[in-house]
């Protein structure tokens, strides 16, 4: 778990207003982390603006820039919520789906979210993307609610649990400092073809 609870250039819980930020959240919530991580997860779906539903500047990616000026993608998102509950030692990893970028069909992007440990439960997916008409994530385990259902043959849930942001998702943030542009250049994954043994 060492790996899922250390800080990181981009999950930088190390940062001083991060870790204030962290230590105001888990304020009376001592030895409560199902309490702790409801907490910091609505803080960054409620909070923190998603970059292209406020079409807002700048593009952030650490978590500190996320915190800092209160607005991120989805991916700068999990990041900043990783390192909250990873400075307040709840195990926290990054996830990703495949989704179509319109209602169905090509193209199609990653959307970042979050796996996060829980001691009764084991791993358990959150999306804090933030909500709006269509999108209401919760924090409601053991049942997962996220902003997203698949619908179409070609979106996925990938199933891997990273302790890192996948170095295309960090390209895709840093190559553009306007949120228009990122949103026209969304990181997106092939689809390995279906072994017919």
């Amino acid at each position: 778990m060492h790996a899922y609870l250390a800080p990181s250039t981009y999950i930088d819980f190390d940062h001083p207003a991060v870790a204030a930020q962290a230590a105001t959240l888990a304020d009376g919530l001592r030895g409560e982390p199902l309490a702790l991580v409801k907490r910091c997860f609505e803080f960054v779906r409620d909070e923190i603006q998603h970059s292209a539903d406020f079409m807002r500047n700048p593009v952030t990616c650490k978590a500190s820039e996320v915190l800092q000026h209160k607005t991120g993608y989805c991916y700068a998102k999990s990041h900043l919520l990783a390192a909250l509950l990873r400075a307040n030692g709840i195990p926290t990893g990054l996830c990703y789906q495949r989704l179509s970028v319109g209602d169905k069909g090509a193209p199609y992007c990653l959307h970042g979210l979050n796996a996060v440990h829980l001691p009764e439960f084991g791993w358990y997916r959150v999306d804090a993307r933030g909500n709006k008409p269509g999108v209401i994530a919760q924090f409601t385990p053991p049942h997962e609610a996220l902003a997203f259902a698949l619908q179409d043959p070609m979106e996925r849930d990938l199933p891997e649990i990273w302790a890192e942001p996948l170095p295309l998702v960090i390209q895709a943030l840093q190559a553009h400092d306007d949120v228009g542009a990122v949103l026209r250049n969304l990181p997106d994954v092939p689809l390995l073809a279906e072994s017919k043994a």
